[in-house]
């Protein structure tokens, strides 16, 4: 017997929220120098330590590398990657309607004690965040927002509606779900465009149960701070996929000076190259069978580590030509990370709305990067910049990234990642 839309409308107790957390990250890649003075790395202010915003940045690290050991676990053998801070960004904007355990349990999952941290001081450090993120450059594009897609009979309290605009700078849009076909190009319409066209498709299958779609994008594009020269591209070099399989990559090759370190407690290589503005990418190649190691021990702690020790000196580097992509289902992942409520019948969103019942039926990030060695500069300008230096030159450090390795793009002046990733594979988009 057929059923009407009323009738499972009135069968269900529960109206879906399907969120939508995602980024794209675009690197036109750059070969970098770090600035002339010390170490380079982030600029930490003592008198900013204790601030919210300093706390957000620190705990988003943490997060970033919590979020990255399960998804290394969900997906083996496979390339990583994603915006650790998009995906925080729209849990803490989420949180702003939750009560209860389901409110604890999303800022606890994001690292918060929240008997030391107030809530409005976490939403501040995010306030801080993301306007931070808004500030135009002419040097690089780094674009983070978010959209509410929101059912229009959907009644709204009128405290998380001037919430999420005012922290978290949203744009609300009033949807007709009631042809899911035409929300869901909306929906995938708007984040096409968003991410200049990295993004596409994001949503499937919304159903006449979706209240509200949640979106967070981010979108960066950056030229290196002295791009490699694509003459001096080999096209075809060995890289080595687990421990015997072998592909051929297209491999960029750069003899400069560049901020470099050994950590022999971890037993890895860690490079910096600098994007134009205050990006900046940090490449580990971790020694053969110790990745797990490696993966194991990350935090914000070594990070700091790694910015503060780097040294500048020459390097002849080699790094893949690449592009990848990856996508999440992240409401089968967040619950593993203690984030559980929302996704389940006991999710309480009465901040939202407190006429209807919502709960996370959906959670998707896909995120997407391109390395290569131009910037949107012409190519014949980075020639010129490019010194074939002599035999007697100074003698060099040789590193060759030919083997499984991590790649982060962070800021110098924001302790939080932007991108994180695993290149297992560099042939696989």
């Amino acid at each position: 017997m057929k059923r009407s839309v009323s009738d499972i409308l009135c069968s269900k107790m529960v109206s879906s929220l399907y969120g939508v957390l995602f980024a794209v990250g675009l690197c036109a890649p750059i070969y970098c120098v770090t600035p002339a003075n010390a170490p380079s790395g982030y600029t930490h202010h003592s008198s900013a330590k204790s601030t919210p915003a300093s706390q957000v940045y620190s705990l988003n690290t943490d997060f970033a590398f919590h979020l990255y050991r399960r998804l290394v676990l969900e997906t083996p053998s496979q390339n990583v990657f994603f915006s650790p801070m998009s995906v925080s960004t729209s849990l803490a904007m989420l949180s702003l309607g939750a009560h209860s355990v389901t409110k604890t349990q999303i800022l606890q999952g994001l690292g918060f004690n929240l008997t030391h941290t107030p809530e409005s001081a976490i939403h501040q450090g995010f306030q801080r965040l993301v306007h931070s993120l808004t500030v135009p450059s002419k040097k690089l594009i780094l674009k983070m927002g978010s959209a509410l897609f929101i059912k229009k009979e959907l009644q709204l309290q009128a405290n998380f509606l001037r919430n999420v605009k005012r922290l978290y700078e949203a744009e609300v849009f009033s949807t007709d779900f009631s042809n899911p076909s035409i929300a869901q190009m909306r929906i995938n319409s708007h984040v096409e465009k968003k991410t200049q066209g990295k993004v596409v498709d994001i949503i499937q299958g919304l159903d006449l149960l979706t209240a509200m779609v949640l979106v967070n994008h981010i979108f960066f594009k950056a030229k290196w701070e002295k791009p490699f020269y694509p003459a001096y591209t080999r096209k075809s070099f060995p890289f080595l996929v687990g421990n015997q399989a072998t592909v051929h990559v297209p491999m960029m090759h750069q003899k400069e000076q560049f901020a470099f370190g050994v950590d022999a407690e971890l037993n890895c290589f860690v490079l910096q190259m600098d994007y134009r503005g205050d990006a900046m990418a940090f490449f580990v190649l971790p020694g053969k069978g110790k990745m797990r190691q490696l993966e194991q021990t990350l935090s914000a702690r070594t990070l700091r580590k790694w910015s503060h020790s780097l040294q500048k000196r020459w390097i002849e580097v080699f790094i893949p030509k690449f592009s990848i992509s990856a996508s999440y289902n992240l409401e089968t992942i967040l619950p593993k990370m203690g984030i559980q409520s929302a996704f389940d019948k006991n999710a309480d969103f009465s901040g939202i709305t407190k006429r209807d019942s919502l709960q996370v039926s959906k959670a998707t990030h896909k995120a997407v990067l391109d390395v290569s060695e131009e910037g949107t500069e012409a190519a014949a300008a980075t020639a010129t910049k490019f010194i074939v230096r002599a035999k007697d030159g100074p003698s060099y450090f040789t590193v060759s990234f030919n083997r499984t390795f991590l790649m982060m793009i962070t800021n110098k002046a924001i302790d939080s990642i932007f991108f994180l990733g695993k290149v297992e594979n560099p042939t696989k988009p």
